[in-house]
């Protein structure tokens, strides 16, 4: 449990305003200039020995991922920052913008300047227009103070930031489709290599982070990178933000410590499962493209990449979306499949071909209208698709549809026999 003094985000709800004077007194912009000062090997350092690992869902070391970026290159380098947040069920990011801007700026300030970067952009979901102004008004409030701009901060190191508005693709959440949109085009993946610390944004070196992971690294760098790492597991530290939806009395977002135990996070900051633990039937512990796990296995599992990795899941974005017994599981993920099949940007075949047979398929299963044995060539066409794409969505539709069948196969195949006896009759 994350006790109070160790809480990053502490403006989470918007108890108090989000303007940059309240920020301050919330320990925002507090030696942001010092930090610069000591140099950019010694961030990313500081950043590396922390242990923070991506918060956007792919878990990759974060100093790490700027230590990636080449020394002595005489194009530009950029920053962007990943405010799509399109993945089902996942709602923290918009917190962060609404409520703690002024920590996500000076993170970007810090992020940049330890990547040798001089300008940033943030690309936000195209929905998030309200969100979209708060944020565009804490950049003009830091821009006004000198926080932003020419000699950013009083730090010497000059700074702008600016502020993109996506048209709602959830492909653009991949990093290199972003990129893709931000220059103007068509939100199609790239192929990798090369990867953006070589290529990226108008073929200059950059780096893709998501708003949690950068709004963090102002308050690690003020803490230290062992406070951190205290927090969690070895290669698991840290707090995280999880939202909580579904089938619980009280859906929130909360920072907690990682390594939580699924369970006790929901009972102590969702109110429970609606009608008790006994009446849970499935979670989706990391946004909708991880697999669900059943009740059996929530019971015990933490909430960290390693542990949920273990159980073929994933911590992902952390949005835990709970189901309780009136669930029809079946529905619930063909759902998702028609979800993934109409997000597909259709540049391989396939995730273009396979996600639209997968979601006939599973709108056959919804009803029972299948043999025993398209149960198999459901799981044959998910692994077809899965690691056969130029991003991850293949996976993230296949994953879904193979969680079903490892836990609820039993359930899909009464449904098939139903169906049949009712028809024989």
């Amino acid at each position: 449990m994350l006790s109070d003094k160790d809480r990053i985000f502490t403006n989470l709800y918007g108890y108090e305003p989000a303007a940059l004077n309240n920020a301050k007194k919330r320990g925002d912009w507090d030696k942001t200039k010092d930090f610069i000062a000591k140099g950019r090997d010694w961030v990313i350092e500081e950043v590396k020995k922390s242990g923070l690992r991506g918060r956007g869902g792919a878990g990759f070391s974060t100093g790490l991922k700027w230590s990636f970026m080449p020394k002595n290159d005489p194009r530009p380098s950029y920053l962007v920052i990943n405010a799509d947040e399109s993945e089902p069920g996942t709602c923290k990011d918009r917190d962060i913008i609404r409520n703690e801007p002024h920590k996500l700026i000076e993170g970007a300030l810090i992020a940049a300047f330890a990547i040798n970067a001089h300008a940033c952009y943030i690309y936000i979901r195209g929905e998030y227009y309200r969100e979209a102004e708060a944020l565009q008004a804490a950049i003009d409030e830091a821009y006004a103070a000198g926080l932003l701009g020419k000699n950013a901060a009083k730090s010497g190191w000059d700074f702008d930031l600016y502020l993109h508005r996506g048209a709602g693709a959830y492909i653009c959440g991949e990093e290199s489709a972003l990129l893709e949109s931000l220059e103007g085009r068509k939100g199609f993946p790239r192929l990798k290599p090369p990867f953006p610390a070589m290529a990226g944004l108008y073929g200059c070196p950059t780096t893709v982070n998501n708003v949690e992971s950068i709004a963090v690294v102002p308050t690690i760098l003020r803490r230290g990178a062992d406070w951190f790492t205290s927090i969690g597991r070895p290669n698991n530290a840290g707090t995280k933000i999880f939202c909580i939806s579904g089938h619980v009395n009280k859906p929130c977002n909360v920072e907690e410590a990682m390594s939580i135990p699924l369970k006790e996070l929901i009972e102590k900051h969702a109110g429970g499962v609606r009608g008790g633990w006994d009446n849970l039937k499935a979670i989706i512990p990391g946004g909708s493209s991880v697999p669900l796990l059943p009740k059996e296995i929530c019971d015990t599992v933490l909430m960290d990449f390693d542990s949920l990795r273990e159980v073929k899941s994933g911590l992902g974005t952390a949005a835990v979306i709970v189901m309780d017994k009136s669930t029809d599981v079946i529905k619930a993920i063909a759902r998702l499949s028609k979800f993934y099949m109409h997000e597909s940007c259709g540049q391989c075949t396939p995730c273009r071909e396979g996600t639209g047979w997968m979601w006939r398929m599973m709108e056959r299963l919804v009803k029972g209208q299948a043999e025993i044995s398209d149960i198999d060539k459901l799981e044959e066409i998910s692994r077809q698709i899965e690691g056969h794409t130029i991003c991850a969505l293949g996976d993230a539709a296949a994953w879904p549809v193979q969680g079903l069948i490892r836990h609820f196969r039993s359930e899909l195949e009464e449904r098939i026999r139903i169906y049949a006896q009712k028809n024989a009759a």
